[in-house]
């Protein structure tokens, strides 16, 4: 059995311009974390030879990989030239559609897991182009770049997104007691409504050459130096003011990325404190994160009491093989 575990992330300021419509012609750039919510992907050799096992929301026994109805397993194993004799299970923290980059995690951790039952050694790097490569290229899904490499890589990084494709992951690297300050200052709430990204990220892909919202994005890209800046001179007043800035101009790129709940949950938590926040991922529901003072942490958790506060601790592995055995 070999198994692997692979983080989630949650991005801070930034998302969008890691969409190929928007980095082609101006160059993108996000700054997220990962965090201790892993997807977890087990495999081993399957009793039957000639046929393939997989559990995930749902078990699929299949005859021939083309037949499994899971595109990201079906197109991994067709691409990795693997046709039978093995049963892959994935597990989740984390459900699907909350706005970490579930799927993306997803597809490092498999990648990640078959390259060790293949006897591959694959660098960070290697994996998060090929999960690009399988999500973007092959499956043609309309999504960005930003969740295959912060899967991969972990840790607190500003990631850049060059016209010629190339991204480049730039670790931020805070002092024990730094981290520790950011983590106090940081809060999440599940909202609930799990939803698919494509929807949004397809209209938001579209309206990228509307002047105004590639305008946006512009804006959005250069408030990454300045959050990076607040990151690491503790300015949390900044911090919070840059978070708020880049959640109104998020709005703004697609219908259906806000909603009156979303809005009325982000007005509360600014009326308990919150310096600023966002929704995570492309919208509409699942997990939102606030910047407040340590002190008000209470007064937001009874603001929002509507919804679940959500523990999280920040992580700097990335995705890792965490057992390799026979058995």
């Amino acid at each position: 059995m070999i198994i692997t575990k692979t983080p989630f992330r949650i991005s801070f300021v930034g998302g969008g311009s890691d969409l190929e419509a928007f980095y082609s012609k101006h160059a993108g750039a996000v700054l997220s974390t990962s965090i201790n919510k892993y997807m977890y992907i087990s495999s081993h050799k399957y009793f039957e030879p000639e046929k393939i096992r997989t559990k995930y929301s749902q078990t699929e026994t299949v005859d021939r990989v083309e037949d499994l109805k899971h595109n990201l397993l079906r197109t991994i194993l067709q691409k990795r030239k693997i046709s039978g004799g093995i049963e892959i299970s994935s597990i989740a923290d984390v459900p699907a559609g909350t706005g970490m980059g579930s799927s993306s995690s997803f597809t490092v951790g498999v990648l990640h897991n078959l390259s060790a039952v293949q006897n591959k050694l694959a660098s960070k790097e290697t994996l998060a182009k090929e999960a690009c490569e399988i999500e973007i290229d092959i499956l043609k899904e309309p999504i960005g770049k930003q969740d295959q490499y912060a899967a991969a890589f972990g840790g607190l990084n500003t990631i850049e997104f060059q016209p010629n494709g190339h991204v480049s992951v730039n670790p931020l690297h805070l002092s024990a007691e730094g981290q520790a300050e950011m983590q106090e200052h940081l809060m999440m709430f599940y909202i609930g409504n799990q939803r698919s990204a494509s929807s949004i990220l397809a209209e938001q892909k579209k309206n990228i050459s509307l002047d105004d919202k590639f305008n946006a994005l512009k804006q959005m890209v250069g408030l990454v130096p300045e959050l990076r800046d607040s990151l690491v001179g503790g300015d949390w007043k900044n911090f919070g003011d840059l978070m708020h800035e880049n959640w109104m101009l998020k709005q703004g790129l697609a219908s259906g990325i806000a909603n009156p709940l979303i809005t009325e949950l982000y007005d509360a938590a600014r009326g308990a404190g919150a310096m600023g926040g966002k929704l995570l991922g492309a919208g509409g529901g699942g997990f939102m994160l606030f910047v407040c003072d340590p002190t008000k942490r209470q007064k937001l958790t009874e603001a929002l009491s509507k919804v679940r506060p959500f523990d999280f601790k920040m992580e700097h592995e990335g995705s890792k093989l965490i057992y390799y055995g026979d058995e």
